[in-house]
């Protein structure tokens, strides 16, 4: 284990002895009210309060304007250049935050009282913590996107971790992070590249299929716009993309082979899977019937997305900004060989958050 764990204690109902370090980067001015409010809050739960804000000149001044000095409002460090920008933040957030149980959360991740101190008191008994999303407004696209998080709280397609979906916030124990030597902010699906990379330094990863926190849901241009980023991830799962790219064409030969029947069981099976993941650890309470409805449709366009996907990684990698990313994520038995390599004396283990490089490997 990376660190020495304590049996986790129930925490008072004053400040939770944590950070929350909230990575921000919004090229255009937004709806910041509603998040300042959010963040005042947060502010009165925790201990420490960090929003690392890599917006441009105008944006950055006006999110400094609006949090006002209930929160740490900084920008990344100029020394960490990655292609996720988000991974600079939190970087820099736990750089900069003095406590050893962080909270790291995007702009669209909403907690209560209930679950921050739950996630707060699981750092006592692991060295990163992985809740789970609902939607809290459900429009059609966040209904859509719901199928997805059921399918994964029964098959996540990566057997080195539980069964789960892959959440826009995680906590870490400050001290598992500085151990690990941070992590590979040049790879696209970097939550899970943090996961790994923790899990490989030698650390203990959580899921608890019953720690629910709210996420609001994106605009429906952005929802659009990420299909086929969102597929991309995958090529960091093999046997989920493989499945992906095999949904597709098999459908296509039952149709031509005039077995409809078996593609309408196949639909009726993916409605079946995804209801057990909604009804698992009192999943009905926060997601909709409709998410277990709308697998077969989500599964369909996952399929179609995979494929687009994968001719995007023969052109180089997808579209990210004004280049594209080749690396989905690294893969397990890869950072594992990395950290074996990792020598001691070569002040992985002394060197300090502050002055230590993150690994590239």
């Amino acid at each position: 284990m990376l660190a020495v764990l304590s049996p986790a204690e129930p925490l008072s109902a004053d400040r939770l002895p944590a950070a929350y370090v909230l990575p921000l980067r919004w090229s255009e001015g937004g709806e910041v009210e509603e998040l300042a409010g959010y963040l005042r809050w947060v502010s009165t739960q925790v201990e420490e309060t960090i929003v690392v804000d890599g917006s441009p000149g105008p944006v950055f001044a006006a999110h400094a304007a609006a949090f006002g000095g209930f929160v740490r409002h900084l920008p990344p460090d100029p020394g960490l250049r990655f292609a996720m920008g988000k991974v600079e933040g939190v970087i820099t957030g736990l750089r900069e935050c003095t406590r050893e149980r962080v909270v790291i959360a995007d702009d669209d991740v909403r907690y209560d009282r209930a679950s921050l101190q739950r996630t707060v008191e699981l750092l006592g008994v692991a060295d990163l913590v992985r809740p789970q999303n609902y939607f809290d407004e459900l429009p059609w696209h966040a209904r859509w996107d719901t199928a997805r998080s059921l399918l994964n709280r029964v098959f996540s397609g990566d057997p080195g971790l539980p069964v789960g979906d892959f959440p826009g916030t995680l906590a870490v124990r400050r001290s598992s992070f500085e151990a690990s030597g941070a992590y590979d902010g040049d790879a696209l699906f970097e939550n899970l590249e943090l996961i790994r990379t923790i899990d490989a330094a030698g650390g203990s990863v959580l899921t608890p299929l019953d720690l629910y926190v709210a996420r609001r849901p994106p605009s429906t241009a952005h929802f659009l716009s990420q299909r086929v980023r969102q597929a991309y991830d995958d090529f960091a799962i093999p046997a989920r993309m493989a499945a992906w790219l095999c949904l597709g064409p098999a459908a296509t030969g039952l149709l031509a082979a005039r077995r409809g029947r078996w593609l309408l069981a196949g639909a009726a099976g993916s409605v079946a899977l995804a209801e057990l993941g909604r009804r698992r650890a009192g999943g009905r309470t926060r997601f909709p019937l409709s998410g277990s409805l709308l697998a077969p449709a989500w599964l369909a366009e996952r399929s179609i997305c995979s494929w687009l996907a994968l001719a995007a990684r023969m052109r180089g990698g997808v579209r990210y900004g004004e280049g594209r990313l080749p690396l989905a994520a690294h893969s397990r038995r890869h950072l594992r060989r990395a950290y074996s390599r990792a020598s001691p004396s070569a002040g992985q283990d002394s060197a300090s958050l502050s002055e230590r490089k993150p690994i590239v490997l």
